[in-house]
C-alpha cells in the first residue's frame, strides 16, 4: 500500500500520507487510528491504514475556482507531450517569456521537451516559427486528479 488515508472528523477523505508521517501524527495526537493492519505494530502503535483527525480541518480550498498553477500540473495537463514536436516533455515553456513579463499561468505555459524549449529561447512561438500542436487551457481540479 502506498500511503495512509487521512480522514477529516466528518469522515471525508482529505489526502494520503506516508506511514512515517502517519506515526508522527499519532505521536502528536492530532489523529487516531480508524483502521490498522492486523498483528503489525510500529513501536507501541498499530500499523495504520486509515487515520481520522481529532480536530476538523476546513477544506474550502477544494472548492475554489480551480487548481493553482504548478509546473507539475502543466506537465500533467499536457500528458508530458511537447506542444511543439509531440515528443516527451520534461519542462514547461512560457508562450510569452518570463523575460518579457509573461506570467506563470495555465494559459501562458505548455509542456515542452528540452530541445524545443532551448530552440524557442526567449521568443514567442510566432517569432520562433514554431506552431503549437494544442492550445493551453485552465484545467479543473477534477480533470487534473483524473490525469
Amino acid at each position: 500500500m502506498s500511503g495512509v488515508l487521512v480522514l477529516n472528523t466528518d469522515n471525508t477523505a482529505l489526502h494520503t500520507v506516508s506511514v512515517k508521517h502517519a506515526i508522527g501524527m499519532l505521536v502528536r495526537e492530532v489523529a487516531v487510528v480508524e483502521e490498522a493492519r492486523e498483528n503489525h505494530l510500529i513501536g507501541p502503535y498499530p500499523w495504520p491504514l486509515v487515520l481520522r483527525l481529532v480536530r476538523y480541518v476546513k477544506t474550502a480550498f477544494m472548492y475554489a475556482r480551480g487548481p493553482g498553477w504548478t509546473k507539475r500540473g502543466v506537465l500533467r495537463r499536457d500528458r508530458r507531450t511537447c506542444a511543439y514536436c509531440g515528443g516527451f516533455a520534461d519542462t514547461v515553456d512560457h508562450l510569452v517569456p518570463q523575460s518579457r513579463g509573461g506570467p506563470n499561468s495555465w494559459l501562458n505555459t505548455v509542456a515542452a521537451c528540452g530541445a524545443c524549449n532551448a530552440l524557442k529561447a526567449d521568443r514567442t512561438p510566432g517569432e520562433a516559427g514554431m506552431a503549437l500542436r494544442f492550445r493551453p487551457y485552465a484545467p479543473s481540479r477534477a480533470e487534473l486528479a483524473r490525469l
